[in-house]
């Protein structure tokens, strides 16, 4: 699909490289989500291909350097917020393809879902984006709340729940933690996510 240029040692390196500034992050819960998402990414689509694999595993990849990192208070709206970081990990991203020699067509595609991974539109980029949405439930939620309280991820979990793809909202629904108060939160994140979404008509059926 991507030419012949998509060797094995070109691929490995760009995930090593990857890994190795997603494990500087100051952000704890960054080199687990990065792993997480590319698992749940396999286990919504066993065939996934490289370019999705190496997309799930950088798509954070902005969060691990602080001199580049796209900062929220910069931005009066959150998702202006979440496209900004978006792109500013595909940059980065590409910068780590080039030097890794990944072929052309393999870094277009990343460089797209990166970009697209928070909002989705196309088949390939809501799978990327329910395995980075279910992924903050299933390993971000505790380190999360540990830092922001109540308010701020009962915001986030909404926020995030209504990301999801219809096939997926049961999956985050039941998740459950060792925190009462996590589970608590999450429970009252979904009915309030769901019941506005009932009015606005967010939640479709897709």
């Amino acid at each position: 699909m991507y030419g012949s240029a998509a060797t094995v040692d070109s691929i490995d390196c760009t995930k090593g490289k990857i890994r190795a500034v997603v494990n500087r992050s100051l952000v704890p819960e960054d080199p687990r989500h990065a792993e997480n998402t590319v698992e749940w990414l396999l286990k919504l689509d066993p065939d996934a291909d490289e370019a999705l694999q190496i997309a799930a595993l950088g798509h954070d990849i902005d969060r691990a350097i602080e001199a580049r990192k796209v900062q929220r208070a910069d931005f009066g709206d959150y998702d202006a917020f979440k496209a900004a970081h978006a792109r500013n990990s595909a940059i980065i991203l590409k910068e780590i393809m080039d030097t890794c020699g990944l072929a052309p067509g393999m870094q277009e595609e990343v460089y797209r879902l990166v970009c697209n991974h928070e909002v989705g539109g196309d088949p390939r980029t809501d799978l990327l984006k329910d395995a980075d949405a279910i992924s903050y439930f299933d390993v971000n939620l505790p380190l999360y709340y540990e830092r922001n309280g109540w308010e701020e991820t009962l915001r986030r979990c909404e926020w995030g729940y209504r990301r999801l793809s219809a096939r997926m909202r049961p999956v985050a629904a039941n998740m459950s933690y060792d925190q009462p108060e996590l589970n608590a939160l999450l429970e009252r994140a979904v009915g309030e996510a769901s019941a506005s979404a009932l009015n606005d008509g967010v939640l479709k059926r897709d």
